[in-house]
């Protein structure tokens, strides 16, 4: 899409590079499309500027969506627009599954969707960067420009999906109350020791047996890495252990070793 303002004023929402090409078919070697979920605040064109283009040099068909009003809205419906995209994409790339890779809530709201939703029997992998998986202890809700709130508003009031994604929110509880995971899908979390969104970093992490669930932090394969949350989709490190995440059996290998930073 082009971003191209058509009558009615509405504007198109753009992807980023390398993703949302309908016609495109999954190969042999990479038989399941991946679906790319931004975090809130966030539009797909922003959040996977470089990971999306990365994912179809290496011969994947890359899809992205926008959704709950830039990922603002209730994450359990975001997560109802997400299973229709993820229909959408089974049906023109003809595959049976397909993998999902998020940052922040959009590594955590497929979740839900996989969950409770029907979504365990359609993806293959959940890749989580930085994702908010037990919300987080330090989340700040700024009010949008131009709006002043005296006294401050609730979460709530500006953003839904903030005041999900608190450490103990209601939905948290209910997305977690059956544990992290459920049969079908393997789990890869990459984090970051100096996220200063989710916190603490940790809480990212999923609980599981080693043969569905990865835990991953950045700095423990590459120590120098100074990346943090809002950036993590587009670290050079980060693309390469979502790669092999997507590319082996199972999820991602905690052996496997990314070139580490300055790259080539």
């Amino acid at each position: 899409m082009t971003g191209a303002v058509p009558a009615g004023g509405a504007v198109v929402d753009v992807s980023p590079p390398g993703a949302n090409d309908w016609s495109c078919r999954p190969s042999a070697e990479r038989p399941h499309p991946v679906v790319l979920v931004h975090g809130t605040f966030e539009d797909m064109a922003k959040n996977w500027s470089t990971l999306a283009p990365y994912l179809k040099r290496a011969g994947y068909c890359v899809f992205a969506l926008n959704y709950g009003d830039n990922a603002t809205g209730p994450v359990a419906d975001s997560a109802r627009e997400l299973a229709p995209f993820v229909d959408a994409v089974l049906a023109a790339t003809g595959a049976r599954k397909v993998d999902v890779v998020g940052h922040s809530q959009g590594g955590m709201m497929p979740r839900y969707y996989i969950g409770f939703l029907g979504g365990a029997h359609e993806v293959d992998d959940l890749v989580g960067i930085a994702p908010s998986n037990h919300g987080t202890e330090g989340l700040l809700v700024p009010a949008p420009e131009g709006v002043s709130t005296s006294p401050p508003a609730p979460a709530g009031a500006l953003c839904q999906a903030c005041a999900d994604q608190q450490a103990g929110s209601p939905f948290l509880a209910e997305l977690n109350a059956r544990g992290d995971t459920v049969a079908g899908p393997d789990y890869t979390v990459i984090a970051t020791r100096y996220d200063e969104v989710v916190t603490p970093y940790r809480s990212q992490f999923l609980d599981g047996p080693a043969k569905d669930v990865t835990n991953i932090t950045i700095q423990d394969v590459c120590p120098a890495d100074p990346i943090e949350h809002d950036q993590t989709p587009n670290d050079p490190v980060v693309h390469q252990l979502v790669l092999d995440a997507l590319e082996r059996p199972g999820p991602g290998d905690p052996a496997f070793r990314p070139q580490c930073l300055p790259l080539p």
